[in-house]
């Protein structure tokens, strides 16, 4: 890859949470490739960033806070690391402010920083939810965002209609792993097998455990009642691992827990259907070819809140890549043990239901493709165009 020669290029990146730090960290190694020792990295991020090369302001753990209720309780201390980022981001005068993600601090440090200096470009990794709550943010993003880069690719479109600044889908992260989550022959042997490996992913928070490892376990009891056979299989990652074991010590059915990102990754090649919280591992279970309910429950006051503000029929990021709602939700008070056991008997045989989701599943690759082109490489591409564009203002 050819290296651009020239005085060295100062890029400030900001990235809260574990995702971000990939995208940033990848985003990174193709900009060093890029640019070569003409470039120097400032800002937040986590191990993966460190990796390649970024002191981070602070550690991005003071940030993994979930809830309403505990976002007002931190609200100080998120307000002083907005302050002290938008500060360093000011002081550095960087060449480029990449932000990834986690808008509620990321675009609060954008307008701060674009208010004290305009001349920074500013380039938004991973679009806000713009097309499901809050579309008036995509205008209001004109004022301090240069480009979008979307991880889905109906994206730039939302963002066309809903006149916010240019975007660009450079594609998601998940397209460049996906023979670790396709069966090998002696894999899908075991997903055609009997008895039928079911996966139940209840989140990755445990906020979100909390809320659905009861239902999920009622589900389960009652799908064995009913003299449905399955293999259980739970993965999760090893800071929650004592929790989901205390949570499903009660279950009518053991699960077997599969700890980390490898282990849940082989659960994924050998399973025919899955129990899922709403979210992004709905696209990775799709991408996987393995069928699915979904589910999500929150607190009452969240529940309330969202109510009013979501602007699409489906929450289910498959649902939405597809363009059909071919995967079944139940939220809130949907969200029954009755409803879910019933549905999940439907993805388990070979139902219309199961057929149909594996024909939609079939299509993602050619809907989300990026051709030859990595999402990193995409990504970067746009950052250093808009930073040649930035240097010319």
């Amino acid at each position: 890859m050819m290296q651009v020669r020239g005085p060295e290029k100062k890029i400030f990146l900001i990235a809260t949470e574990e995702s971000g730090d990939r995208l940033g960290a990848a985003l990174m190694k193709v900009l060093r490739q890029r640019l070569g020792d003409a470039v120097a990295f400032e800002g937040v991020g986590g191990h993966m960033m460190a990796r390649e090369g970024l002191v981070s302001l602070f550690p991005i753990e003071e940030l993994s806070i979930v809830g309403f209720a505990a976002v007002v309780q931190q609200l100080p201390k998120i307000l002083r690391l907005i302050r002290t980022t938008s500060d360093a981001v000011i002081e550095a005068a960087p060449d480029m402010l990449v932000i990834i993600d986690s808008p509620d601090f990321t675009h609060r440090v954008a307008r701060r920083v674009r208010a004290h200096n305009a001349a920074i470009p500013i380039v938004d990794y991973v679009s806000p939810s713009v097309w499901a709550w809050r579309p008036g943010r995509a205008r209001a993003m004109l004022g301090y965002v240069d480009h979008v880069l979307a991880l889905l690719p109906f994206e730039p479109e939302e963002y066309r209609k809903l006149r916010g600044p240019p975007c660009s889908y450079v594609g998601h992260p998940l397209i460049e792993q996906l023979s670790s989550l396709r069966p090998n022959a002696d894999e899908q042997a075991r997903r055609d097998a009997a008895p039928p490996v079911l996966l139940v992913l209840p989140g990755s928070r445990r906020s979100e455990i909390r809320h659905h490892l009861g239902v999920f376990g009622a589900t389960l009891g009652q799908l064995k009642a009913g003299g449905r056979d399955f293999e259980l299989i739970l993965p999760t990652m090893p800071h929650l691992e004592k929790t989901v074991r205390e949570g499903v010590a009660a279950w009518p059915v053991t699960p077997k827990i599969a700890v980390g990102e490898t282990e849940k990754r082989a659960a994924f090649r050998i399973a025919r259907a899955a129990l899922a919280k709403s979210g992004t591992v709905t696209l990775e279970l799709a991408l996987a070819g393995v069928p699915m309910v979904t589910a999500y429950r929150v607190g009452a006051m969240e529940a309330f809140i969202l109510r009013r503000a979501i602007q699409v029929s489906s929450v289910i990021l498959a649902n939405l890549v597809i363009g059909t709602e071919v995967i079944p939700e139940y939220l809130q008070e949907d969200c029954t043990p009755e409803k879910l056991s019933q549905a999940l008997s439907g993805v388990l045989t070979d139902t219309d239901m199961r057929r149909r989701q594996v024909e939609a599943f079939a299509q993602l690759d050619t809907i989300m493709s990026t051709g030859n082109q990595s999402p990193s490489v995409r990504a970067a591409d746009i950052v250093l165009a808009t930073m040649r564009k930035g240097q010319r203002r």
